[in-house]
């Protein structure tokens, strides 16, 4: 089984990719004119969606690389590059605003039933952030035991989105503008550190093969 840090630093990389804060006033947006059944209903097929997503990368993650040919050290330098880049959005609030717009749009065009799968699953909750934190990780996690943790990780994940969801008025109420503000940037300045250290590492499996 991985070790604790090891552990930790995945719960905490994904974790911060899917952004539950920033996602409560767009789970609101989203589902704006339905009643809680209706807005419980979307949330859990959002979560088990986006779930199904990120799991299948945790596990086929590596196989789906050694389709392409790229080495997962390779994978490590340019997925940092991206977790560093929706770090500097999240720092700078560029990320919150390209949600927005994604969101909106989807609205005035899919059905109220679709919404669950897009956007909120896809790409607001499994986005390009969350899915390449995934693969990356999966690298750490060997074996069957490696790769079942990975992705019970991912389940506690989408377990306090769906959390956020269900209390999305709540927290939204509470937060406010400049607490959601505050947060972002914290977790965009965590995510960019973890982003660096993937570069590093991948850089550095690159110089040893």
């Amino acid at each position: 089984m991985p070790l604790f840090d090891t552990v930790f630093n995945a719960f905490v990389t994904i974790l911060v990719t899917i952004d539950p804060p920033g996602l409560a006033p767009l789970f609101l947006a989203a589902t704006r004119g339905m009643n809680r059944e209706q807005r419980l209903q979307v949330s859990v097929r959002a979560s088990v969606i986006a779930f199904v997503v990120l799991a299948v990368f945790a596990v086929a993650g590596a196989a789906i690389l050694t389709v392409f040919g790229i080495t997962l050290p390779a994978f490590r330098v340019a997925g940092g590059f991206l977790l560093f880049f929706i770090a500097f959005e999240m720092v700078f609030e560029k990320r919150q605003d390209r949600k927005e717009k994604i969101s909106d749009v989807a609205i005035t065009r899919d059905h109220i039933h679709n919404i669950a799968a897009f956007p909120l699953a896809i790409p607001l909750i499994a986005g390009p952030g969350a899915i390449s934190a995934t693969v990356l990780l999966s690298g750490s996690f060997q074996g069957w035991a490696g790769q079942l943790a990975l992705v019970l990780i991912i389940l506690a994940c989408l377990a306090a989105t769906y959390l956020v969801f269900v209390l999305a008025e709540r927290i939204d109420q509470f937060l406010g503008q400049t607490g959601r503000s505050i947060l972002t940037r914290l977790l965009g300045v965590i995510l960019a550190a973890l982003a660096v250290q993937f570069v590093a590492d991948g850089i550095k499996a690159l110089m040893a093969a």
